[in-house]
């Protein structure tokens, strides 16, 4: 945890694509809740006049879907300058320290391709800015493990690990301290979140939609590098890791999680690639390319031991949405209940996207009915005290703030990549799937001991 607030928020890439999808947005929102307290200045290549970047500003405010308020923007609008310049040209460096006059706690936000982070740290290092800085930088981080390390030393030319917050907006979705409060608050939760109680758990990133203008990006990175290697790891942290330690943060206790889980076995890998992918732009004309990944895992710790982990993530699938889904080992048949009526096993569901949201799926029996069947008790966040801020919303404000426990240290990134390694030289093939399915039909056989791939929440 840093001591003090930021005093300014520096943005280098303001003009691209991220910026307009996300971090206007994010600011608008954190402006309107009063909690946002600086200036913020815009860097870029782009030769924009202020007035030019602040009518893109309230363009990609309402293309997010936000209200726009005159009040709320003018607001943010004053606290916005924009410096125009080349990352390469140690002029533009000089030119952003000019702007940001004499404050102590800039935070530095890059939303740049990875391949200039070293470059740009260099930049404000040699500026003489990065004292007191806090660096955040964007996924992904490196391509793989080698990659990751190569990265991390280029940064720590220029600035100490505890200076830099590595971000996967996953951590700002149900954030954490949400998610370990609801199992460890609930007796009945987590008294059977262990592999006493637990057979398998699901882990689904569902997206209905394709790579689109993405390709060029999309074709050198595939489905593992891009969600799975980061978010959903991420996400399977959350679910499995035990509490933290007293005095310990979040992330040493995903850290501990992520050393208990064994390499990943590419004989339980399956890549696939939904048809048309390779007539997208920027997609080379025989890209084996994985737009689908779906994988098994298994934690080697007291708690979980012998739990298989599957994991699925894939696009133009028949829906949108992630969840994570504990299946619980089905009780010993009741002696007084006929054999059509033994119950099935229990499942907790919790619902990432697009809405979140708890699950619980009972068996039930009615007097008057033929037999048992399953009841869903269902909780809607949104239906309890509202949705709660966007990702950006709480990543920038952690940043800014110093909180660290929704960012990612240097030794957590390695081992995430430590697990997916061997899947990444050792490759399976690319089967086919058709667009609107759940993948390729060698998936299936992935989950097929514990039942299969159950149909999500909303299915």
């Amino acid at each position: 945890m840093c001591a003090a607030e930021a005093d300014v928020f520096v943005v280098f890439g303001i003009t691209g694509d991220l910026a307009k999808e996300m971090t206007f947005r994010s600011l608008y929102r954190l402006e309107r809740r009063g909690l946002l307290g600086c200036p913020i200045v815009g860097v870029a290549v782009d030769d924009w006049s202020p007035a030019a970047l602040r009518r893109h500003m309230r363009d990609a405010i309402r293309a997010g879907g936000e209200r726009v308020e005159s009040k709320t923007f003018d607001a943010l609008a004053g606290r916005l300058s924009y410096v125009q310049g080349d990352f390469d040209d140690s002029a533009t460096y000089e030119r952003v320290g000019a702007a940001i006059e004499k404050a102590k706690r800039p935070l530095f936000y890059l939303e740049t391709p990875p391949s200039l982070f070293g470059r740009v740290v260099s930049g404000i290092a040699g500026a003489g800015l990065t004292e007191h800085a806090r660096v955040v930088v964007e996924k992904p981080f490196g391509h793989d493990l080698a990659s990751a390390r190569a990265l991390a030393a280029d940064l720590h030319r220029s600035v100490r690990e505890e200076q830099i917050f590595r971000v996967d907006h996953y951590l700002g979705k149900l954030g954490l301290e949400e998610l370990l409060y609801l199992r460890f608050a609930n007796t009945m939760l987590e008294s059977v979140w262990n592999r006493d109680h637990v057979a398998c758990i699901q882990i689904t990133m569902a997206e209905s939609f394709g790579v689109e203008d993405r390709g060029r990006f999309y074709d050198a990175v595939g489905a593992l590098r891009d969600v799975v290697v980061n978010h959903l790891l991420q996400l399977l942290a959350a679910a499995t890791m035990d509490a933290p330690k007293d005095g310990d943060s979040l992330d040493a206790a995903r850290h501990r999680l992520f050393q208990a889980v064994a390499t990943a076995d590419p004989s339980r890998y399956v890549r696939g690639q939904y048809s048309g992918y390779r007539s997208t732009k920027g997609v080379a004309a025989r890209s084996t390319t994985e737009t689908y990944a779906a994988l098994d895992l298994r934690i080697d710790n007291d708690r979980w031991r012998d739990v298989p982990v599957h994991i699925r993530a894939g696009k133009h699938l028949r829906m949108t949405q992630t969840e994570l889904r504990f299946i619980l080992r089905a009780p010993p048949p009741p002696s007084f209940l006929s054999r059509r009526n033994q119950p099935e096993a229990n499942e907790l569901v919790l619902r990432i996207d697009p809405h979140t949201g708890l699950r619980l799926i009972l068996e039930a029996h009615r007097a008057d009915a033929s037999g048992p069947e399953p009841i869903n008790l269902d909780m809607e966040f949104a239906r309890q005290g509202g949705e709660g801020p966007t990702p950006y919303e709480v990543l920038f404000h952690a940043a800014l703030t110093g909180d660290t426990e929704f960012f990612t240290h240097q030794d957590t990134v390695e081992e995430a990549w430590r697990i997916v390694q061997p899947l990444l030289d050792h490759a399976p093939q690319t089967h086919s799937y058709r667009k609107g399915s759940w993948g390729p039909a060698a998936a299936r056989e992935l989950a097929k001991p514990h039942g299969g791939w159950r149909p999500l929440w909303t299915e």
